[in-house]
């Protein structure tokens, strides 16, 4: 005989088994209610049932007798007892075991289950065929093709998937679930790049406003979705990738009591990642208002051709009085480009989704395959002739790993180069001087360029190596017009608060404060300053420095041959002592090198140079 008692206090709901009934180990053979809840108790072994103890409704206290059975024979084909035979529920259908203990079975779902999954289904742009039609008419995608195309296949989690517009005093439900789907923001956790890295360092929060949806403007409920996400990303120091594509805010949120809306904390929250996480921005299409103003927070903005990116959208350009004007005259990308605005610039989507991924891969460590370039290639990158001007991206695709480069802001400040690239699987910052524009010599706009280069590098880790070929800071009374003062001092207070190892290589000029301001402050101020064979050095232009140092030799002579011969004796001169064996004799560099050992001397240098701790929170300009 064996006796089953009760595990809680409890009352008794439903008899599942009466006696003479004959039970199997593991039946539910009663349910009891304690708390509102129902809790399921099964037989300890096969047996036939002889006596119940209490009536359904009666209470029963702890440990309590509940029924007793008399053993038996194990008999394999007695039915299995259990909730199925609960029909206390109008409606309720039978339903059958599954291997997981309970619900329809494999391949089906419960009503509750299904319910979710319907819902779910209207948010897919499989529920909404002819907005995505309309998006593909554009030559554009939809905002989930983006993020499916940008993570890892399987990784995304989507937060706030349910989100509707907050429009119910205006609009039915029906109409917000199918034609508000989350708000018109798609927002979770994904991988990026997890063949190539470890989990821990591929996961991303990804936010996509979707163009299909109110033209991806910012509403109450992805606003709040937003701030959700960054809250997650800057507690769990993940990278933030936004396609910023919409029109900004929207005014035909009218469920919630608010004026202006002033108060919401998505753009302090978006601003805060700064220097903290890697943010990039995507746009194709048009990108206006608060939309732009979250992109111009981010690290680097990555657009397509097609793409317009303002301040403020049409509607708001002539409701300030300043004239009607079509929305692809507003911030086209020509101008974002040559502007600075715009970081990385692309044909389509496609191609902005991959270098969202490349652009991220430089924070996410190092790799192990990559591919060296020819190191002999190096020796013929500066002519031999010193005023013949030559493209210093040469250089650096003769450092750098094999495809590994991706230049930044191509269009602004065409002074320095600007890139990130990897030198043996290691990611690292590049800043190359540009002959080819006024010489080398570094205008406000290179300044500025260079300067916030530098605070990227610097914020996120990534070492800096520095290609070196100035003849200085830009003069003159026009550049003096553009501030240079101020900007070209940019350099010098950016490289005095680096944090990370510091290359200087002098491919060719090394003159005046220029040349300090290439080498983070000083020669002396990198792991190392070492330089080639062409390089030259000066406190400044030589022929600049004859005419300012031999003034009076040189007006002595009457205008002519004679004066001029006397100048180029004075250049010689100066050249001659400022040539690189000069440089390194006196100490004031710390090498001069084979151009095709180059690449060792920067593979030494990063295994020996170490970045400091990070003392404080840093800032990445916005500009």
């Amino acid at each position: 005989m064996t006796e089953l008692r009760s595990p809680l206090q409890a009352q008794v709901v439903q008899w599942l088994v009466a006696p003479g009934d004959a039970v199997r180990a593991g039946d539910v053979v009663v349910i009891l209610e304690a708390m509102k809840m129902e809790h399921e108790v099964k037989a300890p072994e096969d047996g036939v049932v002889k006596e119940r103890l209490f009536a359904e409704g009666e209470a029963v206290a702890a440990n309590e007798l509940l029924l007793v059975l008399d053993p038996c024979a194990p008999t394999p084909t007695l039915p299995q007892r259990g909730r199925e035979e609960d029909t206390r529920e109008e409606g309720r259908p039978a339903v059958s075991p599954s291997p997981s203990g309970g619900g329809l079975g494999w391949g089906h779902a419960r009503p509750d289950l299904q319910r979710v999954i319907d819902r779910h289904a209207l948010t897919l742009d499989a529920a909404r065929p002819e907005a995505v039609a309309r998006r593909h008419a554009l030559g554009l995608r939809s905002a989930r093709e983006n993020i499916a195309d940008l993570c890892d296949p399987g990784t995304f989690d989507e937060y706030g998937a349910l989100a509707i517009a907050a429009q119910r005093s205006r609009r039915s439900e029906e109409d917000l679930v199918r034609n508000t789907p989350a708000d018109g923001m798609v927002t979770g956790l994904g991988s990026i790049n997890g063949k190539l890295f470890p989990p821990e360092c591929a996961r991303a929060a990804v936010l996509a406003y979707d163009a299909t949806v109110l033209a991806g403007t910012q509403g109450f409920r992805n606003h709040q979705k937003t701030d959700r996400l960054l809250a997650v990303a800057l507690k769990n120091r993940l990278p933030v990738v936004l396609f910023a594509e919409g029109g900004g805010g929207r005014p035909g949120d009218v469920d919630m009591p608010i004026v202006a809306g002033l108060h919401v904390p998505t753009f302090a929250s978006f601003a805060r990642l700064n220097g903290q996480v890697p943010v990039i921005g995507v746009v194709a299409g048009r990108c206006f208002a608060g939309n732009a103003a979250l992109l111009g927070c981010c690290d680097a903005i990555i657009a397509t051709r097609g793409s317009n990116i303002g301040m403020g959208g049409p509607a708001m350009v002539e409701g300030g009085g300043l004239g009607t004007w079509r929305p692809e005259e507003i911030g086209p990308s020509a101008v974002q480009h040559t502007n600075g605005v715009i970081d990385v610039l692309v044909d389509d989507e496609a191609q902005a989704v991959d270098a969202a991924r490349r652009y991220l891969s430089y924070f996410q460590g190092t790799v192990d395959a990559f591919e060296p370039p020819d190191p002999l290639a190096l020796r013929d990158v500066v002519p031999e002739n010193r005023l013949r001007v030559y493209d210093s991206r040469a250089a650096l695709r003769g450092i750098a790993d094999t495809g590994s480069l991706l230049e930044l802001r191509t269009g602004f400040g065409a002074g320095i180069h600007t890139a990130l690239g990897r030198i043996g699987g290691r990611p690292v910052g590049f800043l190359a001087s540009n002959p080819l524009h006024l010489g080398g010599a570094i205008d406000a706009d290179a300044a500025d360029k260079a300067a916030r280069f530098m605070q990227l590098c610097d914020a996120h880790g990534l070492p800096l190596v520095s290609l070196v070929d100035t003849p200085g800071f830009m003069v003159g009374p026009a550049i003096e017009e553009r501030a240079q003062v101020r900007h070209a001092s940019r350099m010098f207070v950016a490289a005095a608060h680096l944090r990370v190892p510091f290359f200087s290589v002098v491919l060719r000029k090394g003159y005046g404060l220029g040349a300090m301001a290439m080498a983070a402050g000083g020669f002396h101020a990198p792991e190392f300053t070492v330089a080639w064979p062409s390089g030259e050095f000066g406190g400044m232009g030589l022929e600049g420095a004859v005419r300012l140092g031999y003034r009076k030799e040189l007006e002595a002579l009457p205008e002519g041959p004679q004066r001029e011969a006397l100048f180029g004796q004075l250049v010689a001169k100066q050249y001659a002592a400022g040539q690189v064996m000069n440089m390194a004799a006196t100490l004031e560099i710390d090498a001069v090198i084979d151009p095709a050992a180059t690449r060792d001397w920067l593979l030494r240098g990063l295994q020996g140079a170490r970045t400091l701790p990070q003392d404080a929170a840093r800032r990445i300009d916005s500009w």
